[in-house]
């Protein structure tokens, strides 16, 4: 989510959890196992999907875990719910290229001298950014003064193999004054959370009678068969492909989104409508 500051980037990450469908009961026994090794687990919090928020100075040992009696780290404690990166710029770059294991095999393996270990780490990465170092790009008060090549700095912090693997980019624009409600029950027509977290839940049974898995843990050959849009989503697709110069990861996780998409929807089929729109989420890796 790229925006700048006030335009409720952490509170719509803190309400993912909320909105994802229930754990199953064996997710919800490998969450609670992870958090017992630390001793963070509550019977209260049985089912609950984490929500982990480390603060940007974090080290790689604690986002990834280790010490010389390996422990689990934030993207372990995160495993089946959501890991948020506020600031992604301001982490060490470091920091945040261990990220990239994890995102595809879902475990993290530490090996030390003495010991070695594998935790689960299969979480949803959410992040948050500011479009340019003083934040107000493109803010209708037009108070931003950073040059273009201090933006092109500022985002080439996050490195591409990185972003390669962010599959939705948006933009969480500074709302005006006059959308803001200023009495209870000014937004009674807007959608509840309710009922998207109700088409959530439909649209991930959708997917476990389809392939007995998410889209997004769908393996390339899965993703062939199960993901194969209408000819003219098609012809988009590898136009974008060729156009973008998108890597091959890509062009497997456009077609996950677009599925994604289409379940939403309750479509059968991945349209170009869907392609379009899962294509349109990788603006940041344009810019």
């Amino acid at each position: 989510m790229v925006g700048p500051p006030g335009t409720g980037k952490s509170m719509l990450a803190q309400r993912l959890p909320d909105l994802a469908p229930p754990m199953e009961e064996d997710e919800a026994l490998e969450s609670a196992a992870v958090h017992s090794l630390v001793g963070a687990f509550r019977a209260a919090d049985w089912g609950w999907r984490p929500y982990r928020a480390p603060h940007h100075t974090a080290s790689a040992v604690a986002l990834v875990g280790g010490g010389s009696d390996p422990r689990p780290g934030e993207i372990s404690l995160a495993h089946h719910g959501v890991l948020f990166l506020d600031e992604l710029p301001e982490w060490d770059r470091r920091v945040l290229e261990v990220l990239r294991e994890p995102l595809e095999s879902g475990r993290i393996h530490i090996s030390r001298a003495a010991r070695q270990a594998t935790f689960p780490a299969r979480f949803q990465l959410v992040a948050a950014m500011n479009p340019c170092p003083c934040g107000y790009l493109g803010h209708a008060s037009g108070r931003c003064r950073c040059t273009p090549d201090q933006i092109a700095r500022y985002r080439a912090r996050i490195s591409g193999p990185l972003l390669d693997r962010i599959d939705l980019q948006i933009e969480v624009p500074a709302l005006p004054v006059q959308a803001l409600p200023m009495r209870r029950g000014a937004c009674a027509q807007e959608e509840p959370s309710a009922v998207v977290r109700q088409r959530c839940i439909s649209a991930a049974r959708r997917q476990r009678e389809r392939q007995g898995k998410p889209n997004g843990r769908l393996q390339p050959r899965e993703v062939e068969r199960d993901c194969v849009p209408e000819p003219e989503g098609e012809a988009l697709l590898k136009s974008a492909f060729a156009r973008l110069a998108l890597s091959a990861r890509a062009y497997h996780r456009i077609l996950k989104v677009a599925r994604t998409i289409a379940d939403l929807a309750s479509a059968d089929i991945i349209s170009a409508a869907h392609i379009a729109e899962a294509i349109g989420y990788r603006r940041l890796e344009r810019a």
